[in-house]
Parts: C-alpha cells; sequence; structure tokens
C-alpha cells in the first residue's frame, strides 16, 4: 500500500509530463502503481487489520483481580484463568498487565517517586552487600556493611567475614561511632536480625527483633524498616556500593583484613571531600557544618549480644583462643582476662573491669603462636645472656671490646660474665665515655664489674680526666685536657697529703 506521498508525487509528476510512462520512469516506480494511484480521487488511508486474541474475553476480569482487594500478581492470574477457560500462554497476561499498571492509579507509574531531604541529624541509612575479595593469598566472601547520614550524605563503611545478628549489630554501633554520633531515625532493611516481620498488605505494625529493639534503645535512636522489594525507599545507601566495587573492590588485593578496613575506610572519607552530584556540596563540609552539631551523644559503650568468654594469661603471656595462642602485653601474666569475636576475624581483649586491651586478627590456620616483641619489652634482657652474643655485641659496641675480652680471658674463666655486666651500664653513660674506661680497665687491671664501676665512681667524681667532647659536670673545677684520662703523678702527692698511711 502505497503512502500520501507516493500519491502526491504522481498527481504532481503526471500534471507536468502527462504520461504515465515518464511519470513512472522518474519517480521509479511502476507504471501500474501509477495507473492505480492516478484512478485514486483521494489519498490513500491505510486500514489495520484487527486480529482477536485469547486474552480479549479476559481482560476486565484480569484488572478486576490486579486492583484492590485482590492485587493478584502475573502466575495468580495465569493460575485463576486457566480454570476460567483461558488456553494462551503467560506471556500475554505479563504484557497486558503492564498496560494495567500504568492505567490503574490515575495513569501515574509505581516508578514515580517523590524525593525526601531529610534535615540534618534525623536520618541515617543503613544496608550491605557482598563482595569476592582477595584478602592474603585466597578469594574470600566479604560483607560490606555502609552507613549514610541523609542530610549530608556522609558515609562510614566496615567490612565483616560474618553478616550474623552479632555482626550486624556492631557494624551499626561502629559506623555510628565513625559518624561522630547518633540520627533520630536509622532505616533499615528487613533482614530477621532487624525485622521479624514486614507485611505492607497488613495494617498491622511492623514487627522487629527484639534485639534489633534494645540496640536502638541504647543508641537512642528509632528504627525504621523500609516496605519490602522497595529499593528506592533507601536509595541513598544503595549508590555507594556501586563505587565501592568499581573504585576499590577490583583489582585491589589485602594482606589481611584489618588492611582491607583501614585502607576502605580512608578511601571512603576521600570520597567525602568531593562534590555530592546531588546536593552539590561536599559532604565532610556539609557535616561538618550542619550535621554534627545535630547528632545525638554515643552511648559509653557497645550493646553486646553475648557475655564475653574468659581465659587466663599464662606465664610465658599467651591468651589460647580457638586452637591458637597470642600474646598480650606482660603485665596480665597470671590474671583473667575477656575476650570477644567480632566479624569473623577481630579478637578484642578486655580485662575484667571491662577496660579495652588491644584487638587483633585472628590467625588463619590453627595451632600458631603469634608473638609481638613490644608485649615483653617491660621484662625483655637489655643484654643477651648468649656467650657468642655477648662477643660480637661487645666488640662491635666498642674499639677496645676485643683488646677486653683477649685480657680478661687470660685472668677469667668468663669473660663475658663481665663483658655482659658492663654492658648493662651502657644507657647511663655515653658509647664513648664506656669505651675509654673499658681501655684504662685493661691498663690498669680493673676488668672485673666492681673495679671498672670504681673507674665511673672516679669519672663521676670528677677525678678521671674527661673526654674533649664530655661536658664538664656542674661544680666541678675544669680539669686541663691531656691524654685520655691518664693520671699526672702529682695527682698522688695532693692525694697523700695530710695522710700518714699514705706517706709511709
Amino acid at each position: 500500500m502505497k503512502d500520501l506521498k507516493d500519491w502526491a508525487a504522481v498527481q504532481k509528476v503526471y500534471k507536468q509530463t502527462k504520461s504515465k510512462r515518464m511519470t513512472a520512469r522518474i519517480l521509479n516506480i511502476s507504471r501500474n502503481t501509477v495507473k492505480k494511484l492516478l484512478e485514486m480521487s483521494e489519498p490513500p488511508v491505510y486500514h489495520r487489520t484487527d486480529y482477536s486474541s485469547k486474552l480479549d474475553q479476559y481482560k476486565e476480569l484480569i484488572i478486576e483481580w490486579r486492583c484492590d482487594p485482590y492485587d493478584f500478581n502475573g502466575t495468580r492470574i495465569f493460575r485463576e484463568l486457566r480454570g476460567k477457560g483461558y488456553t494462551g500462554s503467560i506471556g500475554p497476561i505479563y504484557r497486558y498487565l503492564e498496560k494495567v499498571d500504568e492505567d490503574v492509579g490515575y495513569h501515574i507509574s509505581k516508578k514515580a517517586t517523590v524525593r525526601h531531604e531529610s534535615p540534618p541529624g534525623d536520618q541515617a541509612q543503613f544496608d550491605w552487600t557482598e563482595y569476592e575479595v582477595v584478602v592474603g593469598s585466597r578469594y574470600r566472601k566479604v560483607y560490606c556493611f555502609a552507613m549514610i547520614l541523609a542530610a549530608s550524605r556522609k558515609k562510614a563503611v566496615c567490612c565483616s567475614l560474618n553478616v550474623d545478628a552479632e555482626a550486624i549489630y556492631e557494624a551499626i554501633q561502629e559506623l555510628y561511632e565513625d559518624l561522630g554520633g547518633v540520627t533520630l531515625e536509622l532505616l533499615i532493611d528487613n533482614p530477621k536480625a532487624l525485622v521479624i516481620e514486614n507485611n505492607p498488605k497488613s495494617e498491622e505494625e511492623v514487627r522487629y527483633n527484639p534485639q534489633a529493639l534494645m540496640l536502638a534503645k541504647h543508641l537512642g535512636t528509632e528504627l525504621n524498616a523500609c516496605p519490602c522489594y522497595w529499593p528506592r525507599k533507601k536509595g541513598k545507601i544503595e549508590s555507594p556500593f556501586k563505587y565501592i566495587e568499581n573504585q576499590f573492590i577490583k583489582g585491589t588485593r589485602f594482606s589481611s583484613m584489618e588492611d582491607l578496613n583501614r585502607r576502605l575506610k580512608k578511601k571512603i572519607d576521600e570520597w567525602c571531600n568531593e562534590k555530592h552530584t546531588t546536593t552539590k556540596r561536599i559532604p565532610n563540609q556539609h557535616y561538618l557544618l550542619e550535621e554534627k552539631a545535630a547528632l545525638l551523644p554515643l552511648p559509653k559503650n557497645r550493646y553486646r549480644v553475648k557475655s564475653m568468654q574468659h581465659r587466663k594469661i599464662s606465664p610465658d603471656s599467651f591468651i589460647s583462643i580457638n586452637s591458637n595462642k597470642y600474646s598480650v602485653p606482660v603485665k596480665y601474666v597470671g590474671k583473667t582476662v575477656q575476650f570477644r569475636l567480632i566479624y569473623g576475624f577481630r579478637i578484642e581483649i578486655y580485662d575484667l573491669k571491662d577496660n579495652f586491651i588491644l584487638a587483633l586478627e585472628q590467625t588463619d590456620g590453627k595451632h600458631q603462636e603469634l608473638s609481638d616483641p613490644e608485649h615483653y619489652e617491660a621484662i625483655a634482657k637489655k643484654v643477651s645472656t648468649s656467650v657468642p652474643q655477648i662477643r660480637r655485641d661487645f666488640t662491635k659496641m666498642y674499639r677496645n671490646g676485643v683488646r677486653y675480652l683477649d685480657a680478661a680471658g687470660r685472668k677469667f674463666d668468663q669473660p663475658t660474665h663481665y663483658a655482659r655486666k658492663i654492658m648493662e651500664l651502657q644507657e647511663l653513660y655515653s658509647s664513648e665515655v664506656m669505651d675509654t674506661l673499658i681501655g684504662i680497665a685493661v691498663d690498669e687491671d680493673k676488668m672485673d664489674i666492681k673495679g671498672f664501676k670504681s673507674l665511673l665512681k672516679e669519672y663521676n667524681s670528677g677525678i678521671r680526666k674527661r673526654g674533649s667532647t664530655e661536658p664538664q659536670p656542674p661544680d666541678k673545677p675544669e680539669v686541663v685536657q691531656g691524654s685520655d684520662l691518664t693520671r699526672d703523678c702529682s695527682y698522688y702527692d695532693d692525694l697523700c697529703k695530710g695522710d700518714a698511711t699514705c706517706r709511709q
């Protein structure tokens, strides 16, 4: 069927050429088509052929079942229609339901949304998602918890290996702490750890998990469960997960879960320093200027679902947890402490008065022993007790070390015993002074510790000369510089004046 343009073109060209053959040649159409169009006194009109559908006789019934009080879904409508004699497939039903859903409700689409902007301090939104992340040397399923302040769009995140109730409650508290306060309302999804029942078709109120209500009371906030299968209700918290996956997770490896948390928190804080596309403001600035002061204060302690476990610290300052041993500061040896494992990887240790001691990451293996040298500093030996190591340290520390050990070896059975005692005095004197006095000890045969301490006593009293680099002690007469710590004979004359024993 030729359209209106073809009919008009034939009429115009034929008036000029007066030839059907010429008109057909110019318009590149057949002469029969030219003949038919010239015979039509009026422009052509397209008439669509109507085909009947197996669904036609059921459309009114579909509309009735789709609306209140039935609200049947497509599968239910299909099953009911089969009972009424419908012999078609389910596809036409779904296509017709799309039109019904658009028409019902004053022709307003279900996707239509009114954006709600909460005042500062009113609302925070909380949710989580999971990622496959390389942690250590293997892929692990990691759950990323996120919270966003609805007004300023400031965000906080943390990651866990677990997504049980304890991890969810802990994450909510940690994220509120990262945000510096608590909002009046916490918008949440509907996991069983938070919501027991939320039926949008029922007039009953939402049934929250009792533990979640206790957590909300502890924080001073009020839970608000969004409607089921309605993600736009908490749309502000949905977008950060795409950013985290594309800008941080993909292609990145992490040495540990603590490394992952530390780097992710830093990345999110940097993101909060960029202008938000909706508010056109920088979240961190918006937060500091308007929202921080509107937040409720944080509670002094955290709400815990389970009581902590107790352990007694071993004599070698280890705590045993899940077949592994972890060192703690030695001051807790013999004492009973308490601990808890959160997020499936983080161990927190407290004393019996709930004072925090330390946090560490649970090792991935079994029967391992993890020790931190800093935990043993209070009892650590300042000088090695190993004979070969004493020799190495003594000769490396002092230029006269080799000479001392050679001379002491000819006099004592254990020269390293006295060398170790001398090194223990290193903290009180400079290396230069100690090295000089070691040389004098060899020269004057005062290599035992008593003899060496007598040299130090003379040095402190000013009897022994000081090197040019050593400051004079206060209220001591200046000593004329000569060879390092050598005495003039007149020293002994002055010392013996008035001493009858000495004159003898």
